[in-house]
């Protein structure tokens, strides 16, 4: 019985010691890691932004063109002259 209370003192020292030296090197590491952190996140938002947007602020920004939709007759390309507009 002494020798598995001895284990565990033993394994919980070691814990303990795991413990103490990971925090220490957090606490002493943490402006670089806080760098690190900001730049993988401003790498990731700046590529979510570019692929959400799909490349059309690098390439040209003519509409495609969708062939499923029928013409409209009478349709006119010049927009309707006397719309009333809100004056502010």
């Amino acid at each position: 019985m002494q020798k598995l209370i001895n284990v565990l003192a033993v394994v919980s020292f070691a814990v303990s010691a795991g413990v103490v030296a990971g925090g220490s090197y957090v606490y002493l590491n943490k402006d670089a890691l806080q760098e690190e952190v900001k730049e993988r996140v401003t790498e990731a938002v700046t590529s979510a932004i570019g692929d959400a947007l799909g490349g059309g602020l690098s390439g040209g920004l003519t509409p495609e063109v969708n062939s499923s939709v029928p013409e409209v007759p009478g349709a006119t390309e010049t927009p309707i002259q006397g719309v009333p507009s809100v004056p502010f």
